[in-house]
């Protein structure tokens, strides 16, 4: 099995793990899983229409774990054979350590995933785990008995926010990046940043007429060399001899490399030009990369969106063009924007319907059609729409409200039949809604119909749309076709007030007739290729 598409894939990351991802066929892994941090995280959706601003929240998961009976039967898998015989060692030392509590759970969720992310890499590949200090120390000894602990190459700390107000404690301002080799050929493309404006106006600080910036490096050696001593016009070398051959003095001549004094009694200096320079290796303290601001353009409102700079600076580091980027905890797809702007092919997984959804529209946001990938463990036939609404129904709704460009409702319980909404414009200013209630079950009927209509007159919305996974009854259409119309003011076409849509016609392509839909999500910048102020070293010949 070979990856030679981008690919997303919905589902549990350790059956697709294990089932879709071939063994030593990924180059470089990036992980930002859930930290145990005990939070709710939600969604921002929204856009602007004019000076209109229409936003909501909706919960995308819970960062919270608790030891369940479902941890008991992960741990006892563990024990029986699940990993390596090291890795269960390691757990088993966390379970006496630690208890049946909340970090034990997080573990056990963590060490397999963890052990089959190294099957998955190349011999030359690496991981870069993303965590907070909360649960990098557990991390760390975790991935120590899965990668070994001399394939451990760097504990990097990224300062992602400012220091908080806070007199009880050193403000939490950074995360953590454990960075492991499968072996110790993994690929590797040092990083360099560029130095400081007080060194290069000391350093740098003559100007050629072509206007290149430059300063002297001295020409003589500092050890005693009386056997090369010899002149260099009319220049006299100091008594240890000249640094350099007088056949390299002569090729440093002819390129203009040498700066000659104004006085005999001083001695000619080497030109190092500031272009030419790599620039300063970066370390494992990482201050130059700011978070994403509320008003920054690529913040597409995912509770833990990383910047675009982050990424593309490991996949740069720790990849090639071409080579295979994966990240089993996707998001809103920041590892998989940065590989396809890179020029590297990607795998993204995530377990929310909402997580695929957004990096789809991201990637149309971006490119356009200018990226090819295939998304994999969404509905494409009723059968798997069946399937998906017994296996998680409200992945279901939000998958069928996304069918017809709408935006899922925050709350799912008490919601009136409102699943979803549907915005569009209805003026330079103004916006229109429909509401959209979706059945998934195999029992409706018309009196689904009249409560939709009550919805929509009730909440003041323009128009409602009903999407059923069986096939609407005729009494249903009845319904439907008597609950009037909608006159749109942009040019006063009429609407079907209620329609009937089912998923099999929203699989085959039909959508709900109504103005065009604005997107429900925040638009991503277009891609615009630039080069990052850093540099990679490529002195090993690549």
């Amino acid at each position: 099995m070979t990856h030679e598409e981008n690919v997303l894939y919905y589902g549990d990351n350790l059956q697709i793990l294990r089932e879709k991802i071939a063994p030593e066929s990924v180059d470089l892994v990036y992980l930002d899983p859930p930290f145990n941090s005990n939070r709710s995280y939600n969604v921002l959706f929204g856009r602007k229409h004019g000076k209109t601003e229409v936003q909501a929240q909706m919960q995308a998961f819970d960062d919270t774990w608790t030891w369940t009976q479902e941890s008991e039967r992960l741990y006892s898998d563990l024990m029986n054979g699940a990993v390596p015989a090291q890795v269960a060692d390691a757990v088993q030392a966390f379970h006496r350590m630690l208890g049946e509590n909340d970090v034990l759970a997080y573990l056990v969720m963590m060490a397999p995933r963890l052990s089959v992310l190294r099957e998955v890499l190349k011999p030359t590949g690496s991981l870069y785990l993303h965590c907070d200090p909360t649960a990098s120390h557990y991390l760390k000894v975790l991935l120590d008995s899965i990668f070994d602990p001399r394939n451990f190459l760097a504990e990097i700390t990224w300062k992602r926010t400012t220091t908080h107000s806070d007199a009880k404690r050193w403000s939490p301002v950074a995360d953590i990046l454990l960075h492991y080799g499968k072996t110790q050929a993994a690929t590797w493309n040092p990083v360099y940043a560029p130095h400081a404006e007080e060194y290069l106006a000391d350093t740098y600080r003559f100007t050629d007429p072509d206007g290149r910036r430059y300063g002297h490096d001295n020409m003589t050696s500092p050890n005693p060399r009386p056997n090369m001593m010899y002149e260099w016009k009319g220049h006299a070398s100091p008594p240890y001899g000249w640094r350099y051959s007088k056949e390299t003095m002569a090729k440093l001549d002819a390129e203009g490399r040498i700066w000659y004094p104004d006085s005999k009694s001083k001695r000619p200096r080497l030109k190092r030009y500031l272009d030419e320079m790599s620039g300063v290796l970066l370390g494992n303290v990482w201050t130059d990369i700011g978070p994403i601001g509320s008003r920054a353009r690529e913040r597409l409102g995912y509770p833990t969106q990383k910047p675009q700079a982050l990424l593309e600076r490991i996949i740069q580091a720790s990849s090639n063009e071409g080579d295979l980027v994966l990240d089993p905890f996707c998001g809103c797809g920041t590892t998989v924007a940065a590989a396809q702007a890179l020029n590297r092919r990607w795998i993204g997984v995530d377990i929310t319907y909402l997580a695929i959804d957004l990096i789809r529209r991201r990637l149309d946001d971006s490119y356009g059609s200018g990226v090819a990938f295939r998304i994999e463990g969404i509905p494409k036939d009723e059968a798997g729409a069946r399937a998906l609404f017994e296996q998680n129904p409200l992945d279901f709704e939000r998958w069928a409200v996304s069918l017809v460009y709408g935006q899922p409702n925050e709350r799912q319980s008490a919601d009136r039949g409102m699943d979803g909404v549907i915005r569009f414009p209805t003026g330079k200013r103004d916006v229109g809604r429909a509401i959209v209630s979706v059945k998934g079950g195999r029992s409706i009927n018309p009196g689904m119909v009249r409560d939709l209509k009550g919805t929509v007159e009730g909440e003041g919305a323009a128009m409602g749309v009903l999407v059923t996974l069986a096939e609407p009854t005729r009494g249903m259409r009845e319904a439907a076709n008597r609950s009037g119309s909608y006159e749109w003011p942009v040019n006063g076409q009429a609407f079907p007030k209620v329609q009937l849509v089912a998923v099999r016609e929203l699989l085959e392509g039909k959508h709900p007739d109504m103005p065009p839909a604005l997107s429900p999500y925040l638009q991503a910048p277009k891609h615009q290729p630039v080069v990052r102020e850093m540099r990679l070293d490529y002195s090993d010949g690549r």
